[in-house]
């Protein structure tokens, strides 16, 4: 059980990941003309806050911010399955829309709230509050999307 939770997770938190890495860069291009700079964000963890404002494509912001950035996509969709993976398959569509809803709006709430400022995404240095939430959204999107798939396939 505790294999399928994981590997669900990496599944999961890798579509999350990418569906919100993508609506992250676009929102990035449209709100300050720079495609890499949101996925820097998160490098703040490692070079500190000022150099999650970097907007170039960079190995050290860039590489980095979307590397924690999948790591901790796949942190939020492994609390995701523990909650709600459960014994329960084939769920209907929009009951795994509340769900990733959920999970991803506790995701947010403590990223922004509860979580140190250089521990934070950083993505708020790149984005509009519109984008944030068109972020957050496509987040919810990949992991929904992801546990669809997986239910239709087994």
């Amino acid at each position: 059980m505790a294999k399928r939770v994981a590997s669900d997770a990496l599944v999961l938190g890798s579509a999350a990941s990418v569906t919100s890495a993508a609506a992250l860069m676009t929102c990035s291009a449209l709100h300050e003309g720079s495609v890499a700079g949101g996925l820097n964000g998160p490098s703040q963890w490692l070079w500190g806050e000022h150099e999650a404002y970097t907007r170039e494509a960079t190995l050290r912001h860039t590489a980095a911010g979307y590397a924690i950035h999948h790591a901790t996509s796949i942190f939020w969709a492994l609390l995701h399955e523990t909650v709600f993976g459960g014994s329960r398959r084939n769920k209907p569509v929009l009951q795994h829309c509340a769900e990733a809803a959920v999970s991803t709006a506790t995701a947010y709430v403590v990223d922004y709230h509860l979580t140190p400022r250089r521990l934070r995404p950083g993505f708020e240095k790149h984005v509009s509050p519109k984008g944030m939430m068109a972020v957050y959204a496509a987040f919810a999107a990949g992991l929904a999307i992801a546990a669809i798939a997986r239910d239709r396939r087994r």
